[in-house]
């Protein structure tokens, strides 16, 4: 498999930071899906990895973007520039597979899981359990990490099921909760404040600093969600303690 020759746009964003910009391509069928800004980003953190530019200390991939964080001490600007142009001029002819894996996530749909989801059954005009048999019939793919460490974007949802965000972040989100916002959903990794709507919850740890690697979910895996009942969640939750 081949890259598309997509460009990224560069821009200094502060005295030693740079900033990878792909650009969203449009959609149809004629689209090149290698097009994909989020598959740019994936081989280029792949290939920065591999062929680390010099004074390069740091790389922070997201959706569409890649921050570089270079060692201040030695930074020539325009050096780096070529460095970095040089590693992402590779990208056309590289080769390797982008098939993520598939990631089946054990999720929990009743109300005692699920504190939101008779709020999203009611904004979608349907029941607790169409929401939940759609949410959990589709595939996802996790986009980046970001927010909180190993919390991944998913892409996929159903349009119907698209619901903004809480007005009011909750304090405090159970780890495990699975949650709607707007058109993405995703799992909390880890006990923290949140904004989006929990429609279900995992007995899973989707990160443990002391496992390796730490986080369950990377970029570019797909992901689907497998519906338990509550006795499985509770089952599940004591056997991992």
């Amino acid at each position: 498999m081949r890259l598309s020759n997509a460009t990224a746009v560069m821009r200094w964003v502060g005295d030693r930071h740079l900033l990878l910009s792909w650009a969203e391509r449009g959609a149809g069928g004629d689209a090149d899906p290698l097009d994909d800004p989020t598959v740019q980003v994936r081989h280029a953190t792949r290939m920065l990895g591999a062929r680390t530019p010099e004074g390069l200390v740091d790389f922070a991939p997201a959706e569409t973007t890649i921050l570089l964080t270079f060692d201040g001490t030695t930074l020539v600007p325009q050096r780096a520039e070529e460095h970095v142009r040089a590693v992402l001029a590779m990208l056309a002819d590289d080769a390797a597979p982008d098939v993520g894996r598939l990631v089946e996530i054990p999720v929990c749909y009743a109300a005692t899981c699920a504190p939101d989801i008779g709020d999203v059954a009611r904004r979608c005009a349907m029941s607790e359990q169409q929401v939940a048999d759609l949410h959990c019939g589709a595939e996802y793919t996790v986009r980046f990490l970001g927010f909180a460490p190993g919390f991944g974007y998913l892409a996929g949802l159903p349009k119907v099921l698209a619901t903004p965000r809480l007005e009011s972040p909750r304090t405090s989100v159970p780890a495990g909760s699975v949650g709607i916002a707007d058109d993405r959903t995703g799992v909390y990794p880890l006990a923290m404040p949140g904004g989006w709507r929990l429609i279900g919850r995992t007995p899973l740890r989707l990160f443990d600093a002391g496992r390796e690697p730490p986080a369950t979910l990377r970029a570019g895996d797909r992901v689907r969600f497998t519906p338990i009942t509550e006795a499985q969640f509770c089952q599940m939750m004591k056997g991992r303690q």
